[in-house]
């Protein structure tokens, strides 16, 4: 979750896969991910840069304020619409998670749920506090729970959801065969969430983290101290938190070198975390990319400058500039 700098467009993480091989973005965290400034020295044009698998971009390219990756993609622009495109918006693997309902209008937040084959599903949340689901329903995901109002971010998992709540309560939903949508007590005072494939985050408004859900690879063990984060984002089997100095820590499971932080580690301002990768996205508005990289992850297309916000899917990553 995920969070600022001008536009509080928030959006999670999270390309999110049910297959144990794969799981998605965070969230960023909480998977949140925010959209901010970038150095006026790159004039910015609103427009989707894509890369790695699938690498699809939007028609009618500007005027986006933010993305979610996954095996489909969701563009929220400056008016407040939600625009879907991608391989999965066609053929057997089209659910409805490209069908945004009516009115597309006053959307201020969006994320991309589940992952590659016919199991993709969408949320959007409302500037009135309301949260939108459609796509795939087979764990109830797109059931938003009532009463729908006060939300202030999600994010999206392979089959659940995470909605904050302005109270800083969460309210979680969908599948919960890990215990993904447990809330750890006490359920208050966060300002941030996250979901991975089947696991869940939380950031607390004391600096801390709260993880819950699968533990296959540790993820629910976070580093000390556990104080003074400020941006969350998970992974299949990993976590990632930006502490307030603009450093990372990564924690979990390491099998494709999630968690090998790249050097500097310093002047980070928004995090993410695709299936087995990292995106970091820097204060100079260039990303930089760790992990696994075989089908073109890490490759960010030239001028790596300008990025305003990002977004990591499961094998592919989107920012605009």
């Amino acid at each position: 979750m995920k969070k600022q700098i001008r536009k509080q467009f928030t959006l999670s993480k999270l390309a999110r896969f049910h297959r144990p091989w794969h799981a998605g973005l965070a969230a960023v965290a909480a998977l949140l991910v925010i959209a901010a400034a970038a150095p006026p020295a790159y004039a910015q044009s609103g427009s989707v840069v894509a890369w790695g698998q699938p690498n699809a971009v939007p028609p009618q390219n500007s005027q986006f304020v933010a993305v979610s990756a996954s095996s489909f993609s969701l563009g929220l622009k400056s008016n407040g619409k939600i625009v879907a495109w991608g391989p999965d918006c066609t053929g057997p693997n089209n659910v409805g998670q490209c069908n945004v309902p009516n009115p597309n209008s006053q959307y201020v937040a969006i994320s991309a749920g589940a992952g590659y084959g016919p199991s993709g599903f969408s949320l959007g949340l409302k500037a009135d506090g309301s949260i939108r689901g459609w796509g795939h329903n087979n764990s109830g995901q797109t059931n938003i729970p009532l009463p729908n109002t006060g939300f202030v971010a999600i994010a999206t998992g392979s089959l659940h959801a995470l909605g904050l709540k302005a109270d800083g309560s969460i309210r979680a939903w969908g599948g919960n065969p890990y215990g993904q949508t447990d809330v750890p007590v006490p359920n208050s005072g966060f300002k941030a969430v996250a979901a991975g494939g089947q696991g869940s985050m939380g950031l607390k408004t004391d600096g801390s983290i709260v993880v819950w859900g699968i533990n296959i690879g540790g993820q629910h063990d976070v580093p000390e101290p556990n104080t003074d984060f400020v941006a969350i984002a998970e992974g299949s089997s990993f976590c990632i938190g930006l502490k307030a100095d603009g450093t990372l820590v990564a924690w979990g499971d390491n099998s494709y070198g999630q968690l090998d932080l790249p050097v500097p580690n310093a002047g980070f301002i928004a995090i993410d975390a695709g299936a087995f990768h990292g995106l970091g996205r820097k204060a100079d508005g260039s990303i930089v990319v760790w992990g696994r990289s075989d089908l073109g992850q890490a490759a960010v297309p030239p001028p790596n400058v300008g990025f305003i916000a990002m977004s990591a899917g499961g094998y592919n990553n989107l920012g605009i500039r």
